[in-house]
């Protein structure tokens, strides 16, 4: 006990020295397009491994080099515990079991992390308090009750006053929302009070959030429409928009997200992030390697103003796979930090009632659109649309030399394409035969019914090939299940 106190106190006053480190360390810039935000507290790789040795270290242990730029800490995970204070647990750092809490209260006191979090700062990183998490108690019964959760972040975590801050005199730079459930009521105006704080603040706060790929969010859909973000990390893991279907138009939407940043979001310069998993034990699904991932990262970079980089679920896992987050940073720089060019629209311009195959790209309203199967409809940013806008663009689109517009589709080759099967799963895109027709899915599907009212197959048309049906396809054995973090 006597050690572990005096081994604290020697931290603290190691803090005294920090601003001596600041000179010549550039502060974290929002603006960039090469940011690395990885998740830290909950100590994943310690979730999915017995290997003690390679748990999750101590905050600063990630701060040791100049690939990760942002941290959001995670989590708070109830918002009104004992005393009706906030419930914050940090895995194998600082928990219940180990740490002891403030008087009245189920807050822990961590705030032997205080020279962990500015020490990581003196070194140009950024650190938020993220609330939520898969599985948390979280939620609000109405605004006033947001607001007053406000105060108690401002004091405890950033830049106010309270005798139960759990970091000590750390002051975080601001506030992340990894809301998964327990409904949106409040959360615009949590951001809002917070923002009322900001704006009189000496230094830089920064609000992000991290919804799912599915586009909008259940849980922050309407908060990100209504209140400034800076920044949303995207979780393209654990859904079917995610990484694994990068190649596919029907799946990956990172362009839904870009117009919403441009178009729709409160702030027209918030920037969007590629969520990952850092290693294949991280999520359920999602997982690339690094070479891949560099490759989304590059060409999702130079297709889309919006993006700021890339966030990963989290540090303890990224870590032990090779430095996943130091491999991702040396892509992303090499991509380049600063300035964005936008991709000329060589796609041939989008006419309006013209009938588009699958897969068929134009230009549109600043984008290049790829038709997620037999288009007809206008592109527009949709999710459930026929299109899905694959790259920002600028500049005149060659003129289309598109065949008249048609009532519809008229035939199609059914040569090697196999007969439709009850028990196989279907994703966008993919064809079958039926009834002397070729049809292609519009998305994901299971047992419905090529023609039915359902309205998942689109008619391609009646089979133009003598050979139309070979034998049912094999199927799948994953069907599409939301997981949480670990």
């Amino acid at each position: 006990m006597a050690w572990t106190t005096l081994f604290r106190a020697t931290r603290v006053f190691a803090a005294l020295a920090i601003g001596l480190a600041t000179v010549g360390v550039d502060a974290f810039d929002n603006s960039r397009y090469d940011n690395v935000a990885i998740y830290w507290g909950q100590d994943s790789y310690g979730a999915t491994h017995t290997d003690v040795a390679n748990y999750q270290k101590r905050l600063s242990f990630y701060c040791q080099d100049d690939a990760i730029d942002m941290i959001p800490i995670a989590f708070i995970n109830k918002f009104y515990g004992t005393g009706n204070a906030p419930v914050l647990d940090l895995g194998n750092t600082c928990n219940t079991s180990i740490d002891s809490t403030f008087s009245g209260t189920g807050l822990l006191d961590c705030s032997f992390l205080a020279t962990d979090i500015q020490t990581c700062q003196s070194k140009g990183k950024a650190l938020t308090i993220s609330l939520g998490g898969g599985g948390a108690s979280v939620g609000f019964q109405s605004d006033s009750q947001a607001e007053a959760f406000a105060d108690t972040i401002w004091n405890d975590f950033l830049g106010g006053s309270s005798s139960t801050r759990p970091f000590g005199s750390a002051v975080l730079d601001g506030v992340d929302l990894d809301i998964e459930q327990g409904g949106s009521t409040g959360y615009a105006a949590f951001v809002t009070r917070l923002r009322s704080y900001f704006n009189g603040a000496s230094k830089k706060y920064y609000i992000t959030g991290a919804p799912q790929c599915v586009y909008p969010d259940a849980s922050l859909g309407s908060v990100i429409n209504a209140v400034a973000f800076d920044a949303i990390y995207v979780q393209f893991y654990n859904n079917p928009c995610g990484l694994q279907v990068f190649n596919s138009a029907s799946g990956f939407n990172f362009g839904i997200w870009d117009i919403w940043a441009r178009t729709i979001s409160p702030n027209p310069n918030v920037k969007v992030y590629v969520g990952a998993p850092a290693s294949s034990t991280a999520a359920g699904s999602g997982y690339q390697d690094p070479a891949t991932l560099a490759n989304i990262l590059t060409t999702t970079r130079n297709r889309f103003p919006s993006f700021g980089g890339v966030m990963m679920w989290d540090a303890s896992q990224a870590y032990q796979n090779n430095r996943y987050d130091l491999a991702a940073k040396n892509a992303l720089v090499a991509a380049g930090g600063t300035g964005f060019t936008f991709p000329s629209c060589s796609a041939q311009a989008y006419v309006q009632g013209n009938n588009y195959p699958g897969s068929s790209q134009v230009s549109y309203n600043g984008y290049i659109w790829e038709a997620k199967w037999y288009a007809s409809s206008t592109p527009t940013n949709d999710p459930n649309g026929d299109w899905m806008p694959i790259s920002a663009c600028a500049g005149d689109a060659p003129s289309s030399t598109s065949t008249a517009p048609g009532s519809g589709p008229t035939s199609g080759s059914c040569s090697g394409v196999a007969a439709w099967s009850s028990s196989a799963v279907y994703t966008g895109g993919q064809q079958v035969t039926y009834n002397g027709h070729l049809w292609t899915a519009k998305w994901w599907t299971q047992g419905d019914l090529p023609g039915s009212s359902v309205g998942v197959w689109t008619d391609d048309g009646a089979c133009s090939s003598s050979k139309r049906e070979e034998a049912p396809v094999a199927a799948r054995s994953l069907a599409p299940s939301r997981f949480f973090r670990l």
